[in-house]
């Protein structure tokens, strides 16, 4: 196995989403260049950050090229993007820490995160609203034998929730 399949291969595994944070940065690429969030100070913020806490990620004379101010905030964005990718999983991985540093809300709005908050958000916010409506119907309408289907509901929840729900199923069975 190669040194660079035991890269990718860990940073499938330390990232949220499953991908490696190269692929991620290959995904972002090109959101990223077209963020008009991302401005010159910004950009020359994360630039600054790899340099000093990463130099071999990015030395001083590659830092200059990208900090160019003749060159469009857009190009230079590209540019460091291509070279951080080019220098492999952990420089792509500390492109996303500064990002996150530096301006929280396009971190927040990149579609590989978008892709990881939207359906699992949506089920965990379902999931609780139609166990609340459960506990709340159950306990309104004293129908014979529904705190025993509620006791059975635990059965496939985490420890906390599902103690909750044994208790009050017990607590009904004691009335």
């Amino acid at each position: 196995m190669t040194s660079r399949g035991r890269v990718l291969r860990k940073g499938r595994r330390d990232s949220n989403m499953g991908d490696s944070f190269h692929e991620q940065l290959t995904e972002d690429g090109a959101f990223l260049r077209a963020e008009r969030r991302l401005d010159t100070e910004l950009v020359d913020k994360i630039i600054l950050q790899l340099n000093r806490i990463y130099p071999q990620m990015l030395s001083d004379k590659e830092a200059t090229k990208f900090r160019k101010l003749d060159v469009p905030t857009r190009v230079r964005l590209g540019e460091l993007l291509t070279h951080l990718q080019a220098k492999g999983e952990e420089a792509c991985r500390e492109f996303y820490r500064a990002l996150h540093l530096h301006v929280e809300d396009v971190y927040y709005s990149l579609p590989t995160r978008l892709r990881l908050r939207g359906p699992l958000f949506f089920i965990s916010c379902f999931s609780v609203a139609v166990g609340l409506a459960l506990v709340y119907y159950l306990g309104e309408a004293k129908v014979t034998g529904g705190s025993g289907a509620l006791g059975m509901a635990a059965l496939g929840l985490k420890r906390k929730a599902s103690e909750v729900l044994v208790w009050y199923t017990e607590e009904s069975f004691k009335k």
